[in-house]
């Protein structure tokens, strides 16, 4: 039975009080069950205000990547249909020219590919979706595969698609028929109906962050730009432009099921996987690189990572633009769950949270060791 932890819930309402962001739900839990909770602030302030609830939904934004794409990924690799040491050409016949050829399943889930972090697919491809993985094929890349660690979502848009060339299913599909449906989730979801708006949290006003974004790259006018407030729809514009579900961004829930999903990393805990499998989870794939990296997420052994001092280093997580943030500590069979939408009712720069997130994971383990 979760509760109140008055150390963890002060702190993050002081951070609401700040202007950080205007609501945080946590979940701490351990050996798979709910040890700490609470909901704070206002899921929404404008246009009318919604206070945030344990059930509330946020667009988890980037923990689509190791939650969606990492788990299908790996549930590929542990039926043998996916090898993590091929390269994506052979898979995906767009990869066969020049610098691409090199890159591997690995090289793409570690963020090691050598691809750019980011483009506005949306103004390059001219409207068409369908065109995505040609211009991702002809970007040049930025760095030789393997050499160094660059943080990817054109790498995780790349597996997303070669998961859908793979298996013949759109990700959603995919995500439903593979871990919603078998987990039971009823709070889950790409595209969540307009009728549950309600119980969202709310994003950005329009494109603001974005616009600048492309601004300063040089990335061409781009007229579709939303002005409304981006609330129930996904935040990420090449997510957006992609129908809303994609391998790099586009998932919806709440902390409950988010801890569900999360579960699935232990070995001790998952439905979905195998023990062994699970072991790729904390083991570091980029070894004497930047940043130490597994199967879709980042390890605690990352110097200055958002897991803070006190999470062990074979801990594994990952953090969402909108301002959500999962880590998992495999050895004490630990999650730690914490939903915000810094990027509500609150003008340009959005802030960084990096801080509250290391301070969040250091009142939770100081707590569950007072237990």
């Amino acid at each position: 039975m979760s509760n109140v932890n008055s150390a963890i819930s002060t702190f993050l309402a002081e951070r609401i009080s700040a202007g950080d962001f205007p609501s945080a739900v946590y979940l701490v839990a351990q050996k798979g069950e709910p040890v700490f909770s609470d909901a704070l602030g206002n899921a929404v302030v404008q246009p009318q205000l919604i206070p945030a609830s344990a059930a509330t939904i946020y667009d988890l934004a980037s923990l689509t990547k190791p939650l969606i794409t990492g788990l299908l990924s790996s549930q590929l690799i542990e039926k043998g249909e996916l090898a993590l040491n091929r390269s994506v050409s052979h898979y995906l016949q767009e990869f066969e020219g020049g610098n691409l050829k090199a890159i591997t399943i690995r090289q793409l889930l570690t963020h090691s590919s050598g691809l750019p972090a980011w483009c506005p697919l949306y103004a390059l491809a001219e409207g068409d979706p369908d065109r995505t993985l040609k211009i991702i094929a002809n970007t040049e890349l930025e760095y030789e595969p393997g050499t160094r660690v660059v943080y990817s979502d054109l790498g995780f848009i790349t597996l997303g698609l070669l998961l859908e060339r793979l298996t013949g299913k759109q990700i959603s599909q995919l995500a439903q028929s593979e871990i919603f449906q078998p987990l039971q989730l009823k709070r889950t979801f790409f595209n969540p109906e307009q009728a549950m708006q309600t119980g969202i949290a709310a994003c950005e006003l329009g494109n603001a962050y974005e616009r600048e974004t492309c601004r300063a790259a040089n990335s061409g006018e781009y007229a579709s730009w939303r002005e409304e407030l981006i609330w129930g729809q996904v935040h990420d514009g090449n997510a957006f432009f992609l129908g809303g579900a994609a391998g790099h961004a586009g998932l919806f829930g709440d902390a409950p099921d988010t801890l569900t999903i999360g579960n699935q990393f232990l070995a001790a805990r998952s439905k979905l996987l195998k023990p062994e499998t699970c072991e790729l989870f904390r083991m570091n794939m980029t070894e004497g690189l930047n940043e130490a990296r597994s199967v879709g997420w980042q390890l605690a052994a990352t110097k200055d990572s958002t897991a803070g001092p006190s999470l062990p280093t074979d801990s594994f997580g990952h953090t969402g633009f909108t301002g959500t943030t999962c880590w998992i500590d495999p050895q004490n069979e630990r999650v730690f769950i914490l939903l915000t939408n810094r990027t509500h009712a609150h003008s340009l720069p959005f802030t960084n949270i990096n801080s509250v997130r290391r301070q969040f994971h250091t009142l939770a383990v100081e707590s569950l060791a007072a237990l």
